[in-house]
């Protein structure tokens, strides 16, 4: 059954493990699929027509990016995704949008007020293992994501983990009304790749803006240029006079943003070193706020 917060000023529809998205691409541990802020939808969808839940991503799920042990087994063999089990090998590269046959590691949920507490425990193979904790926790103004993942293998830990934040505010098209900002100087030309075929996104020093509503799927990676900055964005529509942002308690050099006409996805990344016996701890902050 699907959890939810809920104050005076937001909603939080919360999945838990083994409901709804079971597709081996996102994190199932407690993922959140819808997001209200007095009453009006600030979260989107991967996809409109067509959409299965169980297959695509909504609201601000979360990925692990990198397997775990892929390159070093063969074919056939099973290798770690974080928050979702082991893996099967089916091809010598790893393609995240294809699916896998999966063997689910083990979750747990408490459940209270103003927060959902959930943990995912892997098992012990190849080297590889870990214990995977996110509180999911409810806030006057917006939410916090607070994450803790402890290193019980043999093997470093070395990946990343983003959260693809599907955005929308009032359920309006991305275009003029919306302004995207960050706290740090953009350098087109250090980007790592621009897809940005009918030239509607507009690029400022440190925002983007819409020209019109895009048709196609727009894509920049690497926004930072590869300098470690503030992990940090803001997504307002003027408008609905609504506005939400989202900080990371860690620098980030690696920031990518994916959209379409009804949604977009800036994406923060976290980069996560951890020898074995250790753990690392960071927390991603949302608010969500009026325009006056």
């Amino acid at each position: 059954m699907t959890h939810v917060l809920k104050n005076k000023n937001i909603e939080i529809k919360i999945d838990l493990s083994h409901e709804n998205y079971s597709f081996p691409r996102f994190d199932w541990t407690g993922k959140i699929a819808e997001v209200y802020f007095k009453d009006k939808p600030v979260s989107g969808f991967e996809l409109i027509e067509d959409f299965d839940e169980t297959k695509f991503g909504k609201g601000f799920y979360n990925e692990f990016s990198k397997p775990l042990g892929f390159e070093e087994i063969e074919i056939g063999d099973w290798f770690h995704k974080i928050g979702v089990g082991l893996l099967k090998k089916e091809k010598e590269q790893y393609y995240f949008y294809k699916p896998h046959e999966a063997k689910p590691a083990e979750f747990a949920i408490i459940e209270e007020t103003d927060k959902v507490i959930c943990t995912c425990t892997s098992p012990n193979y190849n080297g590889f293992s870990y214990i995977f904790e996110k509180q999911i926790i409810l806030k006057e103004g917006g939410f916090e994501v607070k994450y803790h993942l402890k290193n019980t293998g043999k093997k470093r830990i070395v990946t990343n983990e983003y959260n693809h934040n599907f955005v929308a505010i009032d359920e309006a098209l991305m275009g003029r009304d919306y302004v995207l900002k960050f706290p740090f100087k953009i350098k087109p030309e250090l980007f790592g790749e621009t897809v940005n075929p009918e030239q509607k996104v507009l690029i400022g020093a440190q925002y983007l803006r819409f020209k019109d509503t895009p048709q196609k799927t727009y894509f920049f990676s690497n926004l930072s240029g590869g300098e470690l900055v503030e992990a940090k964005w803001s997504l307002e529509n003027a408008k609905s006079k609504i506005g939400i942002s989202e900080k990371v308690n860690v620098q980030t050099d690696s920031i990518n943003l994916w959209g379409t006409s009804y949604v977009i996805s800036p994406e923060l990344f976290v980069a996560i070193d951890i020898e074995p016996g250790d753990a690392k701890a960071w927390t991603r902050t949302y608010n969500i706020y009026e325009i006056f």
